[in-house]
């Protein structure tokens, strides 16, 4: 249950209320006063009625019905029939009741509200003529070019403009050391400047940006109830009915209007509707704290049922950046990949970023390129050194320059060919690799019960058959358009709950038709990011791990509650229309009750998952 932020602050004073109540009717007993013990209690247990009454009509209002409306019957039957302590008791412990769920959703809540406090607000600007302006973050453009001092938060996506840069991520993705950026990586809004002041430059307004996405998920996780939690709501009217009829059994059974009392007191209020939000709320909270951004508290419960995994290639189960790992030429390798890099350094293209990263990792010393001329999707030429060099796709290359005869093409790589002043000098391989641990994070996906494992992917059959060589998928399917990979998410949806995982455009329609989309937030498209149900926001899929397992923690938690809760409330209102129990007993019984389920609903916050750590 989401509070109301005026309800939130009453709450207080409503616990208050009773408090002084009880406390000005036992000092006018105890002074020779009794005639102020029942106006003492009677005031203050209707002002937490009248408090509880609106809140009753709001919701009716909304057309919903609570349990709520039992707390209220049975102060009302309490003071009907005489028994003011037990009306006072029933009010103290209800309102002290909601105020221990406020204190509890916060404290349940923390991590995403850090969030939220932390949201820049402010941007340095680099002027043309090199002055530095403090502007608001809202008033960034794509392409103005900022600095970011020492403990600052970066205020907008960009792309580093500086040799190095070390920023603190903690509060986006749960890593707790510092990372090092080189020049031309992303760097994300929210994270904290832990090191020198560096430049960068801005690819995304503040409200598209990184951290504007998180907020807007926790706003909606905060908004949203798990399927289990509306079951408070759902049948409310049915739990109040079988109420209302033993008390009014164990009345005309018994001829004592007190019995019918004790089972209202008895029944105040239902621990389903206290523990149950409480235990996701702090679910959707714990999975924050590694780095998985879960859009509400029905997506978590979603996630404790998956027995399905269909997973992305690029970008997810790989780095999905391309990385060179061998050069094939007669020429000297260390000659060859000066020449291209060089070229490279002009084009925008991936294998070209990756290409000049593995000529500055040889410390080889690039020459400035002229003349460059580049075919989108198919090569780049030009002229470095006094010498032409072109670089590209295979059928490019040999369209224009020629390529021995049977040259042969590596399965599951990425191959460019290369020519120098006119002729064929050589080919380039480049691999998209796997990321670390993957191979034990899919065989970690079948231990929490996920028995089925597919790899959709648009890529080559043969770069699919190899990137999955050895590892333990129930089924491969490669070269896929989006409208097939949608097929296959509600092929696999019919016979088991589906957990998607993707990164691109291409994976939006598959992750938006999966019972749970999970993006890979850090480098995933904002089409990918709003279609999926979940975010991860480090680069690392044994977080996905992480938040099954407390997802299916936080659903054996929450059913503890509900079973144990309204078990011993059954008994408890049992034990009273047998008239076991007072009403004052009663109440005492059902809020140790309510006390009880509520902490064990915050043990979701210790949850450790064994896949993952801080």
């Amino acid at each position: 249950m989401i509070l109301d932020p005026w309800l939130s602050r009453l709450r207080p004073l409503l616990v208050a209320a009773p408090i002084l109540g009880l406390i000005s009717a036992i000092a006018g007993v105890q002074i020779g006063f009794p005639a102020a013990y029942a106006p003492a209690l009677v005031l203050s247990t209707a002002l937490v009625m009248l408090a509880l009454a609106g809140q009753i009509l709001a919701r009716l209002g909304k057309g919903e019905i609570g349990l709520d409306v039992i707390a209220l019957l049975s102060m009302g039957a309490a003071l009907a029939f005489g028994e003011y302590l037990a009306a006072a008791v029933v009010a103290l412990m209800y309102a002290g009741g909601q105020y221990l769920e406020t204190v509890a959703e916060g404290r349940a809540r923390r991590e995403m509200s850090a969030l939220l406090s932390r949201a820049p607000r402010i941007a340095t600007r680099l002027t043309d003529d090199g002055r530095l302006e403090e502007i608001p973050v809202a008033m960034v453009g794509i392409g103005d070019r900022l600095a970011v001092r020492r403990g600052e938060l970066v205020p907008v996506d960009g792309i580093l403009d500086d040799d190095t840069a070390v920023l603190d991520e903690a509060a986006l993705t749960g890593e707790p050391l510092p990372v090092r950026r080189t020049r031309g990586q992303p760097v994300m809004s929210g994270a904290g400047n832990a090191g020198d002041l560096f430049r960068m430059l801005a690819i995304k307004p503040a409200a598209e940006s990184t951290y504007a996405g998180i907020l807007k998920l926790v706003d909606e996780a905060q908004r949203s109830k798990a399927p289990m939690a509306r079951l408070a709501d759902r049948y409310a009217l049915g739990f109040l009915a079988i109420t209302l009829a033993m008390a009014a059994a164990a009345w005309l059974v018994s001829g004592d209007p007190v019995r019918a009392v004790a089972v209202l007191v008895v029944a105040t209020p239902c621990p389903l509707i206290l523990a149950v939000p409480i235990a996701w709320v702090a679910g959707v909270s714990r999975c924050a704290q590694f780095g998985l951004l879960i859009k509400g508290a029905r997506a978590l419960e979603d996630l404790s049922r998956v027995r399905c995994l269909v997973i992305d290639k690029t970008g997810t189960l790989t780095d999905g950046r391309p990385t060179l790992v061998a050069v094939r030429s007669a020429m000297p390798e260390d000659a060859l990949l000066q020449l291209v890099a060089s070229l490279d350094q002009a084009s925008s293209h991936v294998a070209a970023t990756a290409l000049v990263a593995a000529a500055r990792a040889r410390h080889l010393d690039l020459i400035a390129p002229t003349h460059v001329s580049e075919m989108p999707g198919e090569g780049v030429s030009g002229e470095v050194a006094g010498r032409h060099v072109a670089i590209g796709g295979t059928d490019y290359i040999r369209a224009k320059y020629g390529m021995p005869a049977g040259t042969p093409l590596p399965a599951g790589a990425i191959a460019a060919a290369v020519a120098i002043d006119g002729v064929y000098a050589g080919m380039l391989l480049f691999a998209d690799r796997l990321r670390d641990g993957t191979d034990r994070i899919l065989a970690g996906f079948g231990r929490l019960g996920v028995d089925r494992i597919i790899l959709a992917t648009g890529d080559r059959r043969d770069v699919a058959d190899h990137i999955s060589r050895g590892l333990p998928f129930d089924a491969v399917r490669s070269e896929l358009s989006p409208g097939q990979k949608i097929e296959i998410v509600r092929a696999e949806k019919a016979k088991a709950p589906v957990l998607m995982i993707g990164d691109g455009i291409n994976d939006a329609p598959a992750l938006a038709a999966a019972d749970i989309g999970l993006a890979m937030g850090a480098h995933g498209s904002a089409a990918a990011i709003e279609a999926a149900d979940a975010v991860l926001l480090v680069e690392r899929l044994d977080r996905v791990l992480a938040g099954i397992e407390i997802a299916v923690g936080c659903r054996r938690i929450a059913l503890q509650c509900v079973f144990a809760g309204i078990g011993l409330s059954i008994a408890g209102m049992l034990a009273a229309a047998a008239g076991l129990l007072a009403p004052v007993e009663g109440a005492l019984l059902q809020e140790a009750i309510d006390i009880a389920v509520i902490l064990n609903a915050l043990r979701v916050l210790r949850i450790k998952p064994t896949f993952a750590t801080t």
